[in-house]
């Protein structure tokens, strides 16, 4: 059995998001030029994964399929190997709109099987619509990634890929911190673990996120348990208390710091496609 503990690090970068602004902090990456150009930066400081969303010129959030299209192309452009993952996320659209993005064929995308309560509103994932959003990621041949906001959203994918609906072994992340969602508990964590060992295997990779900051405790926690991590200013615009991360790659540089300090290499783009089951790039 791998010893995951030692085993190479995926770091993704959550650049944008829906929800933070240049007001929030001015390194927030809005236009695709800026969104390509702190993504570049991030991948150089080690994230091997770019989960992306993306902006109309009013700066809200869209799911238009032709600036998904152009920042794909610009981050495969300047970051070679990079693992492009679009999000199908719902503050982006309505409906199938939020999967209008999937014929591009990125290498990943966001799929969160089950509803759940944000800050302000649910977030809606009917059956209907998540089985949609799957069978366009087969047609298409990406690999989803699950957003598991809560525990049933991992039997959910189980489920799902017993009975074909998701063909290859699902990669798990893990959301903690969202208000009214599942908040940031170590047991709930290494519950969260057990049961994607036990559902998929010993051997399964799963990933990590924390929301403002939690996100560096759920990067240490995932990072020394053998997991991985996201990190990026959609998720957190803070380096701390008093202080704005300046860039994506400031936060990157900080999850880097934690995988030597747990002796865990960054995985390389050709470790972290290897370790997915992702094409060659």
């Amino acid at each position: 059995m791998t010893d995951t503990t030692t085993a190479p690090c995926i770091l993704c970068v959550a650049i944008t998001g829906s929800l933070p602004t240049k007001a929030d902090n001015p390194a927030v990456p809005i236009t695709i030029e800026e969104q390509v150009a702190s993504t570049q930066e991030a991948f150089e400081a080690g994230a091997t994964i770019a989960h992306c969303h993306v902006r109309d010129d009013a700066g809200k959030p869209t799911s238009d399929p032709e600036r998904f299209a152009r920042l794909k192309e610009g981050i495969e452009a300047h970051c070679p190997g990079m693992i492009v993952q679009l999000s199908t996320g719902g503050r982006s659209g309505a409906g199938r709109e939020r999967g209008g993005m999937l014929g591009l064929a990125p290498d990943m995308a966001s799929l969160s099987v089950g509803s759940n309560n944000f800050p302000t509103r649910v977030y809606e994932n009917s059956p209907d619509l998540v089985d949609w959003l799957a069978s366009e990621m087969r047609s298409h041949g990406v690999k989803p990634e699950i957003e598991a906001f809560d525990l049933g959203h991992i039997f959910q994918a189980a489920a799902m890929w017993r009975d074909g609906r998701i063909l290859d072994r699902p990669y798990v992340q893990f959301v903690m911190g969202v208000k009214n969602a599942m908040p940031v508990d170590r047991e709930v964590f290494d519950f969260y673990i057990h049961t994607v060992k036990r559902l998929f295997g010993e051997d399964a990779p799963w990933c990590a996120a924390g929301i403002g900051p939690n996100q560096i405790v759920l990067n240490e926690w995932a990072i020394a348990a053998g997991g991985h991590a996201r990190t990026g200013l959609e998720d957190n615009i803070r380096l701390d208390r008093d202080s704005l991360a300046p860039s994506n790659a400031a936060l990157v540089k900080r999850a880097v710091a934690l995988c030597e300090k747990y002796g865990r290499p960054v995985a390389t783009p050709q470790q972290a496609r290897q370790i997915l089951g992702l094409r060659a790039a």
